[in-house]
């Protein structure tokens, strides 16, 4: 059993394969069994994954990524960094159910990344005052609704958010299009540490990542994955407020749009939405909660309870074993179950994506 940091180490390392993104990592450890074993394959091995081929197994068989990991380990350990692998538990749930989300997670801060009510708040870098006063308002009427405001950080509506967040004690959460070692803006720095202090910085990119361009449509997909719904104050025709509504729509999660007036450029992209029927117009944050059944939102069940009626059939199978037993050895499972080895693997592998189940040292499994 290897330790946390080599753990982390070969997570880390896994992310820094080129040519490897999310969706192929996680074919990886699906395929191989585990993150450790996708570096113990010989390439011929490799080559047989869907989506792989040759050139890819070969990046992978001559990488040279583990220095570079082992380094990111020891920032981590140094800043207090947490870290979340998308098996974890801890790993945000609304994230975890989107085909391209990050592999592994990068946070500074105390909020929860799984909050009953979370939103995002996104728009123009070139906020007008009428931007500023809605965004203010949204958030002010948030906080009854404990709600957790996510923005990316950025010029205009997003640091309004955040400080409009920070003056309410609303929690918030600024995602990053670069690694946890600078600000960008660097003028945002100041906000960022009180974020840090109320809330939370999350960025899918190691340090030493510079905010490059194409590094900013992924930072908004986290931020209309982690949340239930994005609200879009000012956007112009074209922009990353609208990019961030497209993943949202993808991602089958609610988006709202706040009307402006006729003819102005700061609202042309709102009301775009609001005409192709890709947002709802909303005016206030009363309407947004009751939009989204805030006012009677049942509790939240079990999550193994909740998804139970969604598993397959053998999927059922070892989670009724593991809701009767507790924790159980695979050996066990295996048993009790009548299924092979390989189908068991397979299985339990599939649930502990799902974020149904963790797996525990000597192969023992625990329902979530």
């Amino acid at each position: 059993m290897i330790d946390q940091d080599e753990q982390l180490k070969f997570r880390i390392a896994l992310t820094l394969i080129p040519g490897v993104g999310s969706v192929l990592a996680k074919n990886l450890v699906s395929y191989c069994g585990g993150v450790e074993d996708v570096f113990r394959r010989k390439k011929y091995q490799l080559e047989k994954i869907p989506g792989i081929g040759g050139e890819k197994a070969q990046a992978i068989v001559n990488h040279n990524v583990f220095e570079r990991a082992e380094a990111e380990v020891s920032f981590i350990r140094k800043h207090g960094i947490s870290t979340y692998f998308f098996l974890d538990a801890e790993y945000p749930t609304r994230l975890k159910n989107c085909d391209d989300a990050p592999v592994l997670l990068f946070y500074k801060g105390n909020a929860d990344l799984n909050a009953v009510r979370m939103v995002a708040i996104v728009g123009t870098r070139l906020a007008t005052p009428y931007g500023r006063l809605i965004t203010e308002q949204l958030v002010a009427g948030f906080a009854k609704y404990e709600v957790t405001v996510v923005s990316g950080l950025a010029l205009g509506i997003d640091i309004i958010a955040h400080k409009a967040s920070l003056k309410q004690q609303v929690p918030t959460i600024g995602v990053l299009a670069h690694g946890l070692d600078r600000i960008y803006p660097s003028d945002h720095k100041p906000v960022a540490e009180k974020i840090v202090k109320h809330g939370g910085l999350l960025t899918e990119f190691p340090s030493k990542t510079i905010p490059d361009r194409e590094n900013f449509p992924s930072r908004n997909r986290i931020v209309a994955g982690m949340t239930d719904a994005t609200i879009v104050v000012e956007s112009a025709s074209k922009g990353g407020a609208l990019i961030t509504a497209d993943i949202a729509n993808s991602y089958n999660r609610d988006v709202f749009a706040i009307p402006g007036k006729v003819g102005d450029k700061y609202s042309e992209g709102c009301h775009e939405l609001i005409r192709n029927n890709k947002a709802m117009l909303v005016e206030s944050a009363e309407q947004v909660a009751e939009l989204l059944n805030w006012n009677d939102q049942p509790a939240a069940q079990p999550l193994q309870l909740k998804f139970f009626h969604e598993l397959k059939d053998e999927e059922k199978v070892l989670v009724k074993l593991l809701q009767e037993n507790g924790k159980q050895a695979i050996d066990n499972l295996m048993l009790q179950s009548k299924m092979p080895a390989s189908r068991v693997s397979s299985v339990l592998l599939n649930l502990e994506f799902a974020g149904l189940l963790r797996s525990l040292p000597g192969k023992v499994y625990e329902l979530i």
